[in-house]
């Protein structure tokens, strides 16, 4: 049986009524933004929503303008407090990522200069025409019996005891010992080391000799001759060892003592010591870069012009100054010691490499 009574009733109208209301509003809501719409599209921004929608942005702009102010400082505070609890994985991973890439641009970095030092060897290979193999320096020595360094090719790569070796500017010495994967090469400054030169500007020909110090010295340059500080000494060619033209170094002094034959010349390599690692083994020389017949002839009349004042020299004895000892050799000139450069083969016998 339903129950009915005043509290009912009142209920069921209640709900009516609420529900009425609902309706009412909603209608009334649509109307208005339909007005709204209606009046927004024709106003030309001087009508009465354009003048209340001013006023509304006028008394509210103090508020956002305050707004504005008190949330920055906390939006920079939360940005704060999310970096410092950031994850620690993430953190150790952007370290090691940062090493990594520092490693690999040094890496990088490095093949740039091994391919440029490579690039600098072959342009003077091909500048001189020269039938040659590149090899690393693998180390070095530097002590009283010996300056010479160790490179990574040997005999099975067509290495063999004799054959020069520059790097990207001039002559550094000379092959004179070969294993099957490494060569030791005798450096010009060792005191073992003597190479066929000549002045380049007066053709002067001489032997360029290192020493126990490591001064190189241009040996042979006769008093009558000319020589000067500045001038550039390269190979001669003769004997057939080093090829015609390369450069040697620089003359860096050319006195004679008084009554001396001979100048004592000091010669600055050219070849920086210090950066010796990629290098240029010269395995072959062809005819035209050996020493011309003319050059052969030049070489023979300064030997016997040589000869010939120690010869007159040994007759009389110099006076007020130092004088050098001169050996002179009665080999006859067509043998050419005088350009003769020495290597040795590891053993305690001495080969002439020209």
């Amino acid at each position: 049986m339903p129950l009915t009574g005043p509290g009912t009733a009142n209920h069921a109208d209640f709900r009516r009524a609420d529900k009425d209301t609902g309706i009412k509003m909603l209608a009334a809501t649509l109307v208005l933004s339909a007005l709204l719409l209606f009046f927004g599209v024709r106003d030309d921004g001087t009508g009465p929503l354009s003048k209340l929608r001013w006023g509304f942005q006028t008394v509210t702009a103090p508020v956002r303008y305050v707004g504005g102010l008190v949330g920055r400082p906390v939006d920079a505070l939360s940005n704060v407090i999310a970096n410092l609890t950031a994850d620690q994985e993430t953190l150790a991973e952007l370290k090691q990522l940062n090493l990594h890439l520092t490693a690999r641009n040094a890496e990088l970095e490095e093949e740039a200069a091994s391919a440029a030092r490579f690039e600098a060897l072959l342009e003077l290979k091909s500048t001189y025409n020269l039938e040659s193999t590149g090899a690393r320096v693998i180390s070095s020595s530097s002590d009283t019996w010996a300056d010479t360094i160790t490179i990574d090719k040997g005999s099975s790569s067509g290495i063999a005891v004799g054959m020069p070796v520059t790097d990207s500017q001039a002559v550094i010495g000379q092959v004179i010992e070969c294993s099957a994967s490494t060569s030791t090469v005798r450096l010009l400054t060792d005191e073992n080391s003597s190479v066929s030169a000549m002045v380049q500007s007066s053709r002067a020909q001489g032997i360029l000799r290192g020493s126990a110090d490591g001064t190189l010295r241009l040996a042979l340059i006769r008093a009558d001759q000319t020589v000067k500080s500045g001038d550039t000494v390269i190979t001669s060619g003769l004997g057939g060892a080093f090829p015609k033209g390369l450069l040697l170094g620089r003359v860096v002094s050319a006195e004679r003592a008084a009554g001396s034959l001979y100048y004592d010349v000091v010669v600055e390599q050219y070849a920086s010591v210090e950066s010796f690692e990629e290098v240029l083994v010269i395995t072959a020389i062809h005819n035209d870069q050996q020493a011309s017949a003319e050059d052969i002839a030049e070489a023979d009349k300064q030997d016997s012009e040589g000869i010939s004042s120690a010869d007159d020299a040994q007759k009389t004895e110099s006076e007020g100054g130092a004088s050098e000892t001169v050996e002179v050799s009665d080999t006859p000139s067509d043998e050419i010691t005088y350009g003769a450069v020495e290597f040795s083969d590891g053993s305690d016998d001495t080969e002439e490499g020209e």
